[in-house]
């Protein structure tokens, strides 16, 4: 994480990578957006590896249990009802699927992130795999947070959801919140939507940043000195975006 004496820093992870062959236009964006990546999506592979070919951060975003009932569940979803061997049987596959990911976060997870020996499950494997987790913060009771510490997993929590709301005034108000976290915490993490209102935004506000003293960096680089990135040493080939 950056010293106290540099300009305070912002990461923004787009969810929801995979679905849509539009994403690849967030990924040409020429800034150092993070991207979380769904697993068994039409363009999950795809998108990841474009990503990395731009340098730019990839995430898994692991799809876990919601709380409410009509929450529709992607594929590989973890639940309560999984066994051990399922919950780490599923990262795994799910991280496979997933090329250059550096670390996860959840999709939903509202229920899941709140079961006790499900996260103690799911932790012990990202640090057997020397990962990260970002907790989305879905429900005020998660206990990513603690079971992170227990296995000696770097955890970070988001700050804002930037499109919740998509309008540009919504998004706008949202963006100026992250900054003011920022300039008072000297970092913060915000979490968007592959949403045509919120690449609109982003296009016009990024190159903005600068002038107002904000650097935008990739969620790599708000991980402690000490937790050094596995999997964003793989040389990537030459990747177009698909026309």
């Amino acid at each position: 994480m950056q010293a106290a004496d540099t300009k305070p820093t912002i990461a923004i992870i787009i969810d929801d990578i995979g679905y849509h062959k539009s994403d690849f236009k967030l990924i040409d964006l020429p800034y150092a957006l993070t991207f979380a990546v769904l697993p068994y999506t039409p363009y999950g592979q795809s998108s990841a590896r474009y990503a990395f070919s731009k340098q730019k951060d990839v995430m898994l975003h692991m799809p876990m249990q919601a709380s409410y009932h009509n929450a529709s569940e992607e594929a590989g979803t973890l639940s309560k009802d999984m066994t051990k061997q399922q919950v780490q049987h599923s990262l795994q596959a799910a991280l496979a699927d997933i090329p250059y990911a550096i670390g996860i976060n959840n999709h939903m997870g509202s229920l899941y992130t709140e079961l006790e020996q499900h996260m103690a499950w799911t932790m012990e494997y990202l640090q057997q795999r020397h990962l990260f987790f970002v907790d989305s913060v879905t429900t005020a009771k998660s206990t990513a947070n603690k079971y992170a510490a227990e296995y000696g997993v770097t955890s970070l929590s988001r700050h804002v959801f930037l499109d919740n709301e998509q309008t540009e005034a919504a998004i706008a108000k949202q963006f100026s919140q992250l900054l003011r976290i920022a300039k008072t915490r000297q970092h913060a993490i915000a979490i968007a939507h592959p949403y045509p209102e919120t690449y609109k935004f982003l296009r016009k506000n990024l190159p903005l940043l600068k002038q107002q003293g904000i650097q935008l960096v990739g969620i790599s680089q708000l991980l402690p000195q000490e937790h050094s990135v596995v999997a964003a040493g793989f040389t990537a080939p030459a990747i177009s975006a698909p026309q």
